[in-house]
């Protein structure tokens, strides 16, 4: 299965793909048109919207695989219907190009997110905007032009979102902040964050190649995994960075990270633990917006394989 690519540089294409519900179908681009592959054949099924703009996140309705939203660089969002090759609607919110698409299937919503550092709910049936907002941007910190990332809770009521000077916790219906984790200290920006698959746990990479892993519930930090410990002696951390995490479907300790040398590794804890770190003490009362200070986490991984 090959990508349409255009005569620009490979480095300033911006590689997206997304797996439809019943694992059937792979949509995929790369700088040049979209394609659609059919994952029990491997053949091509159809290209379309040839650039520009060019698609820069690409996500399958939740109960149609012939209803795709699509992320642009134009900072537009285009809901296409393969079956009829046909663009049904274009969202526009965003000032700058798409980063992130996440639907609900629970609330009928799409959000979306920008190198705007902004978020937006839309309702998945007539495709109107139902709120806005930008991210709340750390003191000391200046919005800049960054990859914001949105996945939601296995609830489907809250998100994680993941911009490389924090992770949150959004709650979706009033688009309010519940919980967030700022970046301090030593810690380098964030590259990358998901939920595990019950999501219990958020995995993050930073650019560094340390790997940290979280409580869902209150961003308390549980583990810290130097990069020491999985990369190689004659590898520096300086050269090599996580550029995505993937929690394993079905284990919820397990997740793989993927590394700019094109190196992935899968971590998994010790089997007599049986788990990341020490959980955090239970806070009282409702959940607070305010940035939760990590609690110290053992380092390094407890098991590491390639």
């Amino acid at each position: 299965m090959i990508n349409d690519n255009t005569d620009t540089k490979p480095e300033e294409a911006v590689p997206c793909f997304a797996l439809s519900k019943n694992d059937s179908y792979v949509m995929s681009a790369s700088g040049g048109k979209i394609s659609l592959f059919n994952m029990m054949t491997f053949k091509t099924m159809t290209t379309f919207m040839p650039p520009p703009p060019a698609a820069t996140f690409l996500a399958f309705h939740p109960q149609d695989n012939n209803i795709i939203a699509i992320g642009m660089d134009d900072s537009t969002i285009q809901i296409y219907n393969v079956r009829v090759d046909e663009v049904k609607s274009k969202l526009r919110g965003h000032n700058k190009r798409i980063t992130g698409l996440a639907f609900s299937h629970v609330l009928n919503v799409l959000v979306s997110s920008g190198a705007d550092a902004q978020l937006c709910v839309w309702n998945s049936d007539g495709w109107e905007m139902q709120k806005t907002r930008s991210l709340q941007v750390p003191s000391g910190w200046t919005t800049i032009q960054s990859d914001t990332r949105v996945q939601f809770h296995q609830d489907q009521i809250h998100f994680l979102v993941v911009h490389e000077n924090q992770l949150a916790i959004y709650e979706t219906i009033k688009l309010e902040c519940v919980k967030q984790w700022v970046l301090r200290g030593s810690f380098a920006p964030i590259s990358h964050a998901v939920f595990s698959c019950d999501s219990q746990l958020v995995y993050a990479s930073f650019l560094d190649a340390t790997v940290c892993v979280f409580s869902a519930v209150n961003l308390r930090l549980r583990c810290r995994i130097n990069p020491s410990s999985y990369l190689s002696p004659n590898v520096s951390s300086s050269n090599v960075h996580p550029l995505v995490i993937a929690a394993h479907p079905q284990e919820p300790n397990q997740f793989a990270l993927g590394l700019s040398d094109g190196g992935v590794h899968v971590f998994e804890p010790l089997e007599s633990e049986g788990k990341w770190g020490v959980p955090p003490p239970a806070e009282n009362g409702s959940a607070s917006s305010a940035p939760a200070t990590p609690s110290a986490g053992p380092s390094g991984p407890d098991q590491a394989q390639r």
